[in-house]
């Protein structure tokens, strides 16, 4: 006797004239096939999106930097002259650089009565200070007005990623106009040393921050008050990073084949009780007419 291949075929064949369809039924089906259709397409585009996810860790990410972070700053002061205006870096390693003009512009405003003071520089990962004031200036003006508005502050990398809602530029925006003039601003910074890897493994380095500040008048050693704008920094040892990550495939196709295969089997036993307790139905009413 030959072997009969067809022996292991699980999915027995019903000839169609053994089978009863109905209305209940084809509705079922209709209204089956658009729930997996809805599903479906809810999990395609869940797949094709892209999902960040974020860990934390003790390290320092960016070993290429040389010990160093860019800063980006770009402030307005209305009521101070540009030549007055300086941009000074301390910092624990012993740096103190006063007058600091490399990568830094001076803009003109209000007829040359302001400046707008835009500033790319770097500084040592240890903590220290850079701040905006007169220090730098041949003479010192009578009563500087530090008076001010922070557009940004920002360090590392500019990350321009929908999916993120961090701390990368606290400052923007701040409003310290209505500020007394005389009075000097001092900005407590935490970094917090952030990593943001794509989908290719591309890796960006760039500092959230969190930032505290405070006002006061401030008297030299001769009885003067000379104000600043102070931005006093440290380095958290926490990392924060995001990872950009896609659904695996396998994930995808045993999602979907859950999805088919449980709508159709609860389909088949609400249509299952649907017709059965239609032809008990049936019976009942047969008996009663006879």
């Amino acid at each position: 006797m030959p072997f009969d291949f067809r022996r292991f075929d699980i999915y027995r064949k019903v000839p169609k004239d053994l089978t009863q369809p109905t209305y209940t039924g084809a509705i079922i089906s209709v209204c089956c096939c658009l729930f997996i259709l809805f599903l479906f397409l809810s999990e395609l585009t869940g797949f094709i999106a892209t999902e960040v996810v974020n860990e934390l860790y003790v390290d320092d990410p960016d070993k290429d930097s040389g010990g160093k972070i860019d800063v980006s700053l770009n402030i307005s002061l209305p009521n101070l002259h540009c030549e007055l205006v300086g941009l000074d870096i301390q910092d624990e390693m012993g740096r103190h650089e006063v007058g600091h003009i490399d990568n830094s512009m001076k803009i003109p405003l209000n007829n040359g009565e302001g400046c707008r003071f835009e500033g790319q520089f770097s500084i040592n990962k240890v903590p220290g200070n850079f701040h905006v004031s007169t220090h730098s200036a041949t003479a010192q003006p009578q009563n500087p007005d530090m008076t001010h508005v922070i557009h940004k502050l920002s360090f590392g990398d500019t990350l321009q990623v929908q999916n993120i809602h961090g701390a990368f530029n606290a400052l923007g925006g701040a409003d310290k106009l209505t500020s007394n003039p005389l009075a000097s601003h001092d900005y407590i910074l935490k970094i917090v040393p952030t990593v943001y890897e794509d989908k290719s493994g591309k890796q960006r380095y760039s500092y959230q921050y969190t930032v505290a500040n405070k006002e006061y008048v401030a008297y030299s050693h001769t009885g003067r008050i000379i104000p600043a704008i102070w931005f006093r920094y440290d380095l958290s040892p926490i990392t924060v990073k995001y990872t950009e990550r896609r659904q695996p495939l396998y994930r995808f196709i045993t999602t979907i084949c859950a999805i088919i295969g449980g709508t159709f089997t609860v389909a088949g036993i609400l249509d299952s009780c649907i017709f059965t307790a239609s032809e008990a139905w049936k019976k009942i009413q047969l008996g009663k007419m006879q």
